[in-house]
């Protein structure tokens, strides 16, 4: 795969088109015409990606430090449309060049490495080198400004999405129809039958890719063990209605049915008001969950929602942005009727308090404030921004509100970025540093510390695209 990568480097170097741009991938047939496929295959949109990812967290006192340094690369193209039709296949593989003893749980908590381990395999920690996965291969039809895809492809929803970074991201299989025939109102959905989740190289059903992460416990505070016990369920359905009535405000209605497990609806109103050279903005989310049957299993002890289960949740968003600084206000709030669950192998939550390295998945009854500002500077090459939030949970033996034990939390995010330009035009530096404090009690009990509060996580990331 590496040869390949790099003849494809060599070969297809040109600046590429819009990547899934119909118009500009249009191969006009005329009844003269022939094709051949060395034609479709060098007429089509290629394109190469190296990522090197290093990653570090420290811990509280004597808890386990780790460390990650990870390089992969990948290859990836999409035919030109012919007769509407186009071919998509992508791959990377990845390299373990550095880490700590991921494989090794912390000595005083007995709990595993959280993060550094993201940028491999999470079945398999001691695997340092056969890490490489076929990532898309679907086929798509285009007609107009619609499509409809089949196969392995990514999608981003608020319940399945490509997560925030590591080194590659959640990918899905199943089939996907877009309808935006009209800039007012439009359709996303399909059905989803298999995952392969972000820090894996295998592909399951979606019942079994639920748990493949970290479980936590049940209302009752056992552990949880629900990964391969979800019963009747092939896969999910997810559909999105959206409605631009004016420029200034968009509409989107969401619904993702989990067979034989849940249902989770959502409406998100975004409004933009312009102001002379600055723009306000709103964003107002509701997101209502129900179980469906036994949410997954007769057995309560292994079900994913408990029977009769059901949750809640607002978030809201004021901002404020120009062409260069973009400052907003957010808040959360997760009712105390029960836990917003989304697998978290299948994405992050779409909360408007969302930062990067931990989520309010698995949550009731939480208040979360968080404040953000960004920067873009030098004509768009730099990018930074710095969020401060402040996340009030319920008690950590509260299970049936808190199934992953995480203490009330500060949580301080600063992230740069810098996209080179000529010579190096492709290459982009990122940094992120993650800072949590904590809040809540603990209990003297430190496996509610350990890589949840009072720790450092550093990431650098050199990525190159062409």
């Amino acid at each position: 795969m590496g040869l390949l990568y790099l003849f494809t480097i060599q070969l297809f170097s040109q600046e590429p088109p819009q990547h899934h741009g119909v118009d500009n991938h249009h191969i006009s047939l005329k009844a003269k015409d022939s094709v051949c496929l060395k034609d479709c295959i060098m007429q089509a949109h290629w394109e190469a990606h190296t990522r090197t990812f290093a990653m570090g967290t420290i811990n509280e006192g004597v808890l386990k430090d780790d460390y990650a340094l990870a390089s992969g690369a990948g290859i990836g193209v999409l035919t030109k449309p012919i007769y509407g039709f186009q071919v998509g296949v992508s791959g990377f593989f990845i390299y373990n060049l550095s880490s700590s003893e991921l494989h090794k749980p912390d000595s005083l908590t007995g709990q595993g490495n959280r993060y550094e381990v993201g940028l491999f395999d999470i079945d398999n920690h001691t695997n340092k080198n056969d890490l490489d996965r076929l990532e898309e291969l679907y086929l798509k039809y285009n007609l107009s400004k619609s499509s409809l895809m089949i196969g392995k492809f990514n999608i981003n929803t608020p319940f399945l999405n490509p997560q925030d970074g590591r080194m590659r991201p959640t990918i899905e299989e199943g089939v996907w129809l877009s309808i935006k025939e009209s800039k007012k109102i439009g359709f996303n959905g399909g059905w989803i039958w298999s995952v392969s989740p972000r820090s894996t190289v295998k592909w399951f059903s979606i019942a079994n890719s639920m748990g493949v992460y970290p479980m936590g416990v049940n209302t009752d505070g056992t552990k949880a063990n629900y990964n391969e016990h979800i019963v009747g369920s092939s896969g999910m359905a997810i559909g999105n209605v959206y409605i631009n009535p004016t420029n200034n405000i968009k509409i989107n209605i969401w619904n993702s049915f989990l067979e034989n497990v849940m249902n989770t609806a959502m409406i998100e109103v975004n409004m933009e008001q312009p102001k002379e050279k600055w723009k306000l903005y709103e964003g107002l989310m509701y997101i209502h969950q129900d179980a469906i049957n036994n949410g997954g299993n007769i057995n309560q002890q292994k079900t994913y929602m408990n029977r009769g289960g059901q949750s809640n949740v607002i978030s809201a968003q004021l901002g404020i942005k120009n062409k260069k600084i973009n400052t907003s206000l957010n808040y959360t709030h997760i009712l105390g009727d029960g836990r917003y669950l989304m697998p978290r192998e299948w994405g992050k939550e779409s909360f408007y308090t969302f930062l990067p390295r931990e989520r309010n998945e698995g949550l009731g009854n939480i208040h979360a404030f968080m404040i953000k500002t960004s920067l873009n500077a030098l004509d768009g090459k730099f990018k930074t921004g710095l969020g401060y939030g402040y996340y009030q949970l319920p008690d950590v033996k509260e299970y049936r509100l808190n199934k992953y034990g995480l203490p009330s939390y500060h949580q301080i995010n600063f992230d740069a970025s810098y996209s080179f330009r000529k010579f190096l035009k492709g290459l982009e530096l990122k940094v992120l540093v993650a800072y949590k404090i904590k809040e809540g009690e603990t209990y003297n009990n430190l496996k509610y510390v350990y890589n949840k509060v009072n720790m450092i996580n550093f990431n650098f990331i050199l990525d190159f695209k062409i």
